[in-house]
């Protein structure tokens, strides 16, 4: 880190001006929806069957079922998504390194054109332009065209992973609530406790990605309760079939 990076940081420890900064955001972005998700679709599972069934080797075939299926489906699709998205960039790095070489004198107007549309003076784009090339040429046109820091490019597997481990953390919650607590009050249990995880899990999204964080909260308890709701009633409408 150079001595404009140290005093950056320094000057504003809480702004995200750090080396890795996609990297972490991705791998919470993928942990915090792996939970959410993990935390739904488990406890609708084990609610349906329990709303079917009052024996718990059932809810734990199934509940374990939707846990191991679930984490491994949540993170190869995170790792397809993100694999795309890093090879885009990567494609998008080669592309502006080889009009670099290709046309020097092209690429510097490009990029004095750029700072000028962001408001500065022709002069101050052509020496900004200039000394950004001469220290970095690649990382100031990634920066400036793409918004694209070649040293911070998202790793699929770390994205994987986080979304595997916290869906899995996710799932146990209510399989664990369900098979815990004792029948006729394991079902208002395993609701109550889903959707503390959901308020805290829908907090945190929008914390992540800077929106209103109530207003996730609530959708994300809305959509939650839904979805219970709707297994516990088709798990004892079987249940009362069979029966």
């Amino acid at each position: 880190m150079d001595a404009a990076s140290d005093a950056l940081s320094s000057s504003h420890p809480d702004e995200p001006h750090r080396a890795g900064l996609a990297q972490r955001l991705n791998g919470l972005r993928a942990g915090v929806l792996g939970a959410n998700d993990g935390i739904v679709s488990t406890a609708a599972v084990v609610v349906g069957v329990a709303g079917a069934t009052s024996e718990s080797l059932p809810v734990l075939l199934a509940g374990t079922a939707a846990l191991v299926g679930g984490a491994i489906s949540m993170a190869l699709g995170e790792y397809v998504s993100v694999a795309s998205q890093r090879d885009t960039e990567h494609a998008l790095i080669e592309k502006e390194r080889r009009e670099l070489a290709d046309d020097p004198a092209a690429e510097l107007e490009e990029l004095t054109g750029l700072y000028q549309a962001q408001g500065l003076s022709r002069e101050t784009a052509e020496k900004v332009a200039e000394e950004l090339t001469a220290k970095d040429a690649l990382g100031a046109h990634l920066a400036a065209e793409l918004n694209i820091d070649r040293d911070d490019v998202v790793s699929p597997w770390y994205a994987a992973l986080a979304s595997a481990v916290a869906f899995t953390v996710g799932a146990l919650l209510p399989l664990a609530t369900m098979l815990l607590t004792p029948h006729p009050e394991r079902i208002a249990f395993t609701f109550a406790a889903v959707l503390m995880a959901l308020a805290v899990t829908g907090y945190l999204a929008a914390w992540i990605g800077g929106a209103r964080r109530w207003k996730a909260v609530v959708r994300t308890l809305v959509g939650g309760t839904l979805a219970l709701v709707a297994t516990f009633l088709v798990g004892s409408l079987f249940g009362t079939t069979i029966g």
